[in-house]
């Protein structure tokens, strides 16, 4: 049997891709946390990247992470990958205009590197999640979207379209072989569309207020720019495309932005 594995299952965009891939005899659900997969996969334990009898490797990317850190761990599975004779990998990457975002580096030089190695590859760009922009341009305690946006909009995508575009993919990955995919909403959002869906009030504050509250939140320090350049690009106007492949992957409309932030989606 052609075997399907699926790494960072315990990750909110892995969490709906293994729901997707639920029942299925030829897909493994991996994780560090041994709670969730059924095989322990940790991209810091070089002994656990064990993909022997892997045909097909979903690679939902490290997250948040210092540079060299995801660098490092998507270097090590890809290798391992590779050395176990893993004949295609997904990776679920970042949208092309995310170039502009702080954490964009890790995302490009992991492309790069399945250019360059020895299996087939697809590479799944996704746009940043409507669930996203809801938590950075929460209302606060009085009603006011106070996040710096300016006049710029984001095309959020709704993560469970990603996971599901990210299943079918995966699930038959030769027609997608060396194929980049970018993965956006049709509708993009600013600060007075969440306000109106919201019934909150849009006053948006400065790049330094927000700086100072990502600070205070408790993130961690390499966090903090990464967070204030996602405002700064959005509010520059370089996220706001909605030419995309979704649609013709799920092949039905993308659920909207707003839906997901409202709460409207299924």
């Amino acid at each position: 049997m052609r075997m399907l594995l699926v790494t960072g299952v315990s990750g909110a965009l892995g969490k709906l891709i293994a729901a997707g891939l639920a029942g299925r005899a030829d897909a493994v659900l991996a994780s560090r946390d041994p709670q969730y997969g059924e095989r322990r996969i940790d991209f810091d334990d070089p002994a656990s990247l064990d993909f022997t009898g892997v045909a097909t490797l979903l690679l939902i990317s490290a997250g948040y992470g210092e540079d060299d850190v995801v660098i490092t761990r998507h270097g090590a599975v890809i290798d391992a990958a590779e050395r176990d004779g893993v004949a295609h990998i997904v990776y679920t990457s970042l949208a092309s205009a995310g170039d502009h975002l702080p954490y964009a580096l890790p995302h490009r030089w992991t492309e790069r590197r399945l250019r360059s190695g020895r299996a087939a590859w697809t590479v799944l760009r996704n746009g940043l999640y409507a669930e996203l922009l809801a938590w950075l341009a929460a209302p606060d305690a009085e009603g006011r979207i106070t996040a710096p946006l300016g006049g710029g909009k984001l095309a959020a995508v709704a993560r469970r379209d990603l996971a599901e575009a990210a299943c079918r993919v995966a699930l038959d990955p030769a027609p997608h072989a060396g194929r980049v995919y970018d993965l956006v909403g049709e509708e993009a959002v600013g600060g007075a569309e969440l306000a109106e869906a919201l019934g909150a009030v849009y006053t948006p504050g400065t790049m330094a207020q927000a700086r100072e509250r990502v600070a205070a939140s408790g993130a961690a320090p390499f966090q903090v720019p990464m967070l204030v350049g996602t405002y700064s690009a959005i509010a520059h106007g370089f996220m706001d495309g909605t030419a995309g492949d979704l649609r013709a992957l799920l092949g039905r409309a993308p659920t909207g932005a707003l839906d997901v932030i409202g709460g409207k989606a299924a």
